[in-house]
């Protein structure tokens, strides 16, 4: 398979209800929230939770990861990667056919507190990645080595007030970069979700002293209305 190919070798994006302009809509049930039904409509509606659905993937999150490494070439044969928050396991799951990792191989190391099911290829923790064993345990599952790559697709919940949300944002994103400083190996690279808010900036320029090159990125499968954008970060220097 084509390196960043899908299972399908379909283009992300398409079935036959989006093509004929079709849409499906949600009444608004006794007791639920005109929120949760806007939310249940944008599921239906949205083409790549189709399309993750039909080819297996854990999440819709699976064709980010899948662009971003077609634009940005992330993922190659026998690296060894770090998944933070790594539930429900659609990254997982793309990364362990990039980087050709198996049962008997692993080269994968999700984590993440909340439950999920295994993904074959991977070594799942559950474990908080900021707890303080939690980077040693990571070397250790790989056999000692570091690691050449750490994906972040990680989001802080959401209280409803805008600048707040940011700065736990922010804050988390922080908390990885610092993570993946601590176990990443000389010319690793850092890939974490970020939302537009301005305080970005001072992340961005912080890790700018540990990486060569650094730059946003938001691939087609994060929806036009959100503010998410990806940052990536080469060439990381101990």
């Amino acid at each position: 398979m084509a390196k960043g190919s899908t299972p399908g070798g379909s283009k992300p994006g398409t079935n036959a209800r989006a093509d004929k302009g079709l849409k499906t809509r949600v009444k608004t049930a006794r007791g639920r929230k005109l929120s949760s039904t806007l939310w249940l409509q944008r599921q239906l509606n949205d083409p790549y939770v189709a399309r993750a659905q039909a080819e297996g993937y854990k999440s819709r999150a699976a064709f980010k990861l899948i662009e971003l490494n077609d634009k940005h070439r992330l993922l190659k044969p026998g690296m060894r990667v770090v998944d933070l928050g790594c539930a429900p396991g659609g990254w997982l799951q793309v990364a362990v056919r990039e980087v050709s990792s198996s049962p008997k191989n692993p080269l994968i190391v999700g984590i993440d507190y909340l439950d999920m099911d295994p993904v074959p290829g991977a070594i799942v923790l559950k474990k908080d990645f900021t707890e303080d064993d939690a980077p040693q345990m990571i070397i250790d599952a790989l056999g000692g080595r570091k690691v050449d790559l750490v994906l972040s697709d990680m989001a802080a919940p959401t209280t409803g007030h805008r600048p707040t949300d940011h700065l736990r944002i922010i804050a988390l994103v922080e908390m990885a970069a610092e993570f993946a400083i601590e176990i990443l190996a000389p010319g690793g690279t850092f890939v974490a979700k970020v939302f537009q808010g301005g305080t970005e900036h001072q992340l961005l320029r912080d890790l700018k002293k540990h990486f060569a090159t650094t730059l946003h990125a938001k691939p087609p499968a994060s929806r036009s209305d959100s503010a998410e954008t990806y940052l990536i970060a080469k060439g990381f220097r101990p």
